[in-house]
């Protein structure tokens, strides 16, 4: 039975766990039908260190760079219309793999030229995270992101972070206006 995460709760990983080393993470939506142009939505990964910064931007994992080079976070893919059951796209960690200097993988959804299609959050609904352990294809944790947004156009789902050489899950749910943009400078990415 998998974990259910309010916003702003935190939860071990590894700690009761030390074994764990594949992880997925599943992030899935559904779009409001009636709202006429299509979505697109993106996963990003953002692996920062102690200060929230990624110390480069290979550290920023999405659609168009979809493997860290450490081989510790991997992409599976875009998926244009968020249509189907089930996770809507997908992220492969291995914990093993991490570099010393990070110690934050942030996993974040934004909605592709949202701007142009005047499109926001409002607009999305049952959007969740999911954390499973890979070997055993057990899930670990799920967190439903609610429909507190209205006008953002980019959220922050959840976070993995380090915490006395243990890996933990927070539940960060929290929206940004100014789309995948706003959330490079968050962590630090310079954005052309």
């Amino acid at each position: 039975m998998p974990i259910n995460l309010s916003k702003g709760q935190k939860v071990d990983l590894t700690k009761g766990n030390p074994s764990l080393k594949n992880v997925m993470v599943g992030l899935g939506w559904d779009v409001n039908a009636f709202d006429g142009a299509d979505f697109d939505l993106d996963a990003s990964v953002f692996m920062a260190g102690d200060n929230g910064k990624c110390p480069t931007e290979k550290e920023f994992i999405f659609y168009g760079n979809l493997e860290h080079a450490s081989g510790a976070v991997k992409h599976m893919g875009d998926n244009r219309t968020g249509a189907g059951e089930g996770d809507d796209e997908q992220i492969l960690i291995d914990l093993t793999k991490i570099p010393a200097n990070i110690s934050k993988i942030a996993f974040t959804v934004t909605i592709y030229d949202s701007e142009a299609r005047k499109q926001n959050f409002g607009q999305v609904s049952n959007a969740y995270i999911r954390i499973v352990d890979e070997d055993t294809q057990t899930e670990l944790i799920h967190y439903d992101l609610g429909e507190d947004f209205s006008i953002e156009t980019a959220i922050v789902a959840g976070e993995l972070y380090k915490h006395n050489g243990n890996w933990k899950f927070n539940a960060i749910g929290s929206g940004f206006q100014g789309g995948l943009a706003a959330l490079c400078g968050h962590y630090g990415i310079e954005v052309a």
